[in-house]
């Protein structure tokens, strides 16, 4: 029995509107609310929230000294196509391109996470 169910991912960011605006992008959400706490709805789907953070300081990945401390892994079906469209929202790659089933990247404010192939 659990004791409780997942509400929503929280991540802490420098604007969350604007990275609420990347995320929506990618995963076809909409995007609801201003100031401090901005959330993305997705259509069949868990929430994802950002949550403004002064002084947020982005993690380094790979790296022992500033862990990733979370990442998302986004599922596709064309992990190229899926590349191109991250990269054009402002994605950075943080690994070499390699393997056929997942590729790492940053978010603008510095997220790691992986479009991962279906």
């Amino acid at each position: 029995m659990a004791l409780a169910k997942l509400g929503v991912v929280v991540l802490d960011c420098p604007d969350p509107r604007a990275l609420a605006g990347f995320y929506a992008e990618v995963l076809g959400g909409t995007v609801e609310g201003e100031g401090d706490w901005v959330d993305v709805r997705v259509p069949n789907g868990p929430a994802l929230a950002f949550q403004a953070a002064p002084g947020f300081v982005p993690p380094k990945w790979p790296s022992a000294d500033a862990s990733q401390q979370f990442h998302l892994d986004l599922v596709v079906e064309d992990l190229d196509a899926a590349e191109k469209g991250v990269l054009a929202l402002g994605a950075k790659p943080l690994a070499e391109r390699g393997g056929s089933s997942f590729r790492v990247y940053a978010d603008p404010a510095g997220h790691p996470f992986c479009l991962c192939r279906c």
